[in-house]
């Protein structure tokens, strides 16, 4: 442990670890949550209030996780608990629809303008599986295309890693999928022009969609290359696929109508999640009027959910939203998150380790490499035994990280400048200790 950090105690956390491992598959509810890739305790949190987090044993944290990126406001703001608790003093659920459905739907659609209509669901996993589905329905077509490093949630047909050469049909990657399930999945290298030109070329008539997040945020933040979104845009069109952008966690991060604002491009379908419930449960998809009426009701395509819509997650959405709209908050945050991702490459610079921070919008990710990060090979090749030291530096020092490279950092609208100042400071010891392993 570098000189200047602070020695926190895990000695509750440690203990509802051990508990939590008798009743939940390795102790937690989402894999990452763990610290399997990091090793260590997590700490167990009590609460929440702006951009800190406080866990069962009293130690305090500055967040960059936000729930994985969904508390642009931080947490616990009040507009959006207040909206809560209103919402829930009415009921919970009621399996039929609200006034408040129609009005966060009308929002969204302003904000994001390639949706013209919008479904509501419950998480980016049903979102992305629907916009599939409905894809396939669209086209009349089976084929999907995505990306080597781009996750989608955890339904069957896209739990696939890539295989040799440059367009690999899908093999399953994890038990319990059947290769039927991906056999009309096809994943290709991101930012490879080369590799989705020619699968067009050999294949484009049969695909059904490309299914890809603008800009990957799950193999840690990757930028795509001049031009790239363009090409993979302009095939979808020529051969007659539809292009869906997954900006479940772009969405309102990238800018405040997503990485197709950004990047000027209308995709077909959008889904969108975490940003939208303001931190509850909800996500949605949604694109062009006679796409979306191919959908039961209105259409063949079937899809439903008994809490799809629900009005918590409706109240906390336009409430939510609402305040990120007004605020002007999606500009204030990238001009902060700026600041933040240069002081840190000054930091690494002056401790003498080779990194790359990528940042966009909101959200940014340190890749411990002297090379360019451009696709998940390379993320993959980053130095993980740096990473760990500096995760747990940061963790030991009050700075809460994602406890993975391959995943992003978020600020908030409640980060302050004197957080930025603690933090940068946390990381020149960090990136000390980061060193030891270069």
């Amino acid at each position: 442990m570098a000189r200047g950090e602070i020695k926190m105690k895990y000695v509750k956390s440690q203990s509802a670890f051990k508990e939590a491992q008798d009743h939940i598959p390795g102790g937690v509810n989402s894999p990452v949550r763990s610290f399997k890739n990091v090793g260590g305790t997590p700490p167990f949190i009590k609460s929440g209030k702006g951009s800190k987090i406080t866990d069962i044993d009293g130690n305090s944290y500055i967040d960059y996780v936000l729930s994985y990126g969904p508390l642009i406001l931080g947490h616990a703001a009040g507009n959006v608990t207040n909206a809560v608790k209103k919402a829930a003093e009415n009921g919970t659920s009621f399996g039929a629809p609200t006034v408040a459905e129609t009005k966060l739907a009308k929002m969204i659609t302003e904000i994001v303008h390639s949706m013209e209509m919008v479904r509501f669901v419950n998480s980016g996993t049903e979102a992305t599986m629907s916009a599939l589905r409905l894809a396939r329905a669209f086209t009349r077509r089976d084929l999907i295309v995505k990306f080597t490093g781009c996750y989608h949630g955890h339904h069957d047909s896209l739990l696939v890693k890539a295989g040799s050469g440059a367009a690999t049909l899908g093999i399953p990657d994890s038990p319990g999928v059947p290769r039927s399930a991906t056999a009309t999945t096809i994943t290709i290298p991101f930012n490879d022009i080369n590799a989705v030109k020619t699968l067009f070329k050999n294949q484009g008539w049969k695909i059904a969609a490309v299914i890809m997040e603008p800009t990957p945020g799950n193999m840690g933040l990757v930028l795509p290359k001049d031009g790239y979104l363009e090409t993979v845009h302009a095939l979808t069109e020529k051969y007659g696929a539809l292009l869906i952008f997954d900006e479940v966690m772009s969405g309102f991060r990238s800018s405040l109508g997503g990485s197709q604002e950004l990047y000027a491009i209308t995709p077909d379908i959008t889904c969108l999640g975490k940003g939208i419930g303001g931190g509850l449960p909800v996500a949605a998809y949604g694109g062009r009027g006679e796409i979306m009426e191919m959908v039961a009701p209105s259409g063949p395509m079937y899809q439903a959910g008994t809490l799809s819509g629900n009005p918590l997650a409706m109240a906390a959405g336009i409430a939510a939203l609402t305040k990120v709209v007004q605020g002007n908050v999606c500009a204030k945050l990238e001009s902060m998150t700026a600041i933040l991702a240069w002081e840190l490459e000054k930091a690494a610079k002056k401790a003498g380790v080779p990194v790359k921070v990528h940042r966009l919008g909101s959200m940014f990710t340190v890749f411990f490499s002297e090379k360019p990060v451009t696709d998940w090979e390379s993320a993959a090749a980053c130095n993980q035994d740096a990473f760990r030291a500096y995760f747990h530096s940061m963790l030991e020092q009050g700075i809460y990280l994602p406890p993975s490279q391959f995943e992003t950092n978020f600020l908030s609208a409640s980060h302050t400048p004197a957080d930025i100042k603690k933090t940068v400071k946390a990381a020149e010891t960090a990136f000390k200790n980061a060193a030891l392993q270069m």
